[in-house]
């Protein structure tokens, strides 16, 4: 579980945006990615779009002061290092059988983990479940068994991109599409070959 009791959530007020930190995806991989996923297409599935991918480092909360969590996303940023991103797995997920989601599962190294955790403590947030780095590449809408039988995907890739910024976005109200990037923000060296790294 993630955020804080007493939050307001979105139901509570529509005017409070709904934030997350997440690490926005180069468009040229979420392309290639998207290729992946398109035998999908055929299905009651919902593509993410090549400007929406990225990779959840925060779940969203209600966040009533945007400015103030994008300072805080600065506070973060100006202590971690740019590093490199890797793209492993193609997959269904959570349950493989019945899925919910199409992602790509990314290698969980210790620069990942260690942004992740300083993110969650600045944004006063938690959350109790093991971290799987991934991308959602489709939402499965119905007959989700039947897509994972007559539509398998099952495989390793090997992409990667260097990260450099970490960015605050902006969930879509229900029944919406699109998230927005309210912030994004360098990480402390916009090379991630710096040796001081």
């Amino acid at each position: 579980m993630i955020g804080q009791p007493g939050q307001a959530s979105s139901r509570e007020d529509s005017s409070v945006p709904r934030v997350f930190a997440a690490l926005k995806i180069a468009s040229a991989i979420a392309q290639e990615l998207i290729e992946i996923a398109r035998p999908l297409e055929r299905f009651a599935v919902h593509p993410i779009a090549n400007e929406d991918m990225h990779l959840t480092l925060v779940r969203p909360w209600a966040e009533p002061a945007v400015p103030a969590a994008i300072d805080k996303l600065k506070r973060a940023a100006d202590e971690h290092c740019g590093f490199r991103l890797e793209f492993r797995h193609v997959r269904y997920g959570p349950d493989p059988k019945r899925p919910r989601l199409l992602w790509v599962e990314c290698a969980a190294g210790d620069e990942l983990a260690s942004l992740r955790s300083t993110l969650i403590s600045v944004f006063g947030q938690y959350d109790e479940r093991s971290f799987l780095p991934h991308v959602t590449l489709a939402r499965i809408r119905a007959n989700a068994a039947r897509i994972a039988r007559k539509c398998p995907i099952d495989q390793s890739i090997d992409l990667a991109q260097d990260v450099t910024t970490v960015e605050l976005m902006q969930s879509p109200p229900p029944g919406e599409r699109g998230y927005k990037v309210l912030a994004s923000l360098q990480l402390r060296h916009q090379t991630v070959k710096s040796p001081t790294c």
